[in-house]
């Protein structure tokens, strides 16, 4: 049952765009107890059909520029193959630790992001209320 809650719910954020297998690889080994390493292998495992079912989804609604995508999926496979060599002679604790820095990274950015918008939406407000003569 948690095998299924966990592919649902990876599911669902992947196919917003959120990374679902950051998520997958997240559950996996905080609630299943499974090792980075096999996590991880399960991940890539995870994303291939995820990936081709929201290729087909974009590709229909035409959001997919050709010109950026092609090079940035030949330099992501080139990527994925170094990665996965470094990952696989990586110590387990080292391998969950730079996962965990990862994490960490993209709460900040996140956060950041989330924080610049508000600012900018609260400019917003402000300016078209001092437009149209309100207080501020």
């Amino acid at each position: 049952m948690k095998e299924i809650i966990i592919g649902l719910i990876a599911g669902v954020i992947g196919g917003l765009g959120m990374g679902g297998g950051t998520i997958l690889i997240l559950l996996l080994s905080i609630f299943m107890g499974i090792e980075q390493h096999i996590a991880q292998g399960a991940n890539v495992i995870f994303f291939i059909p995820t990936s081709i079912a929201a290729i087909c989804v974009f590709l229909k609604n035409k959001n997919i520029k050709f010109k950026i995508a092609i090079p940035i999926c030949i330099w992501g496979l080139v990527g994925t193959g170094i990665g996965a060599v470094v990952s696989s002679k990586l110590n387990v604790n080292i391998l969950r630790k730079c996962f965990g820095v990862f994490l960490l990274i993209i709460a900040i950015y996140q956060i950041y992001s989330l924080y610049k918008t508000y600012r900018k939406e609260k400019n917003r407000n402000n300016t078209i209320k001092y437009k149209k003569g309100g207080n501020i």
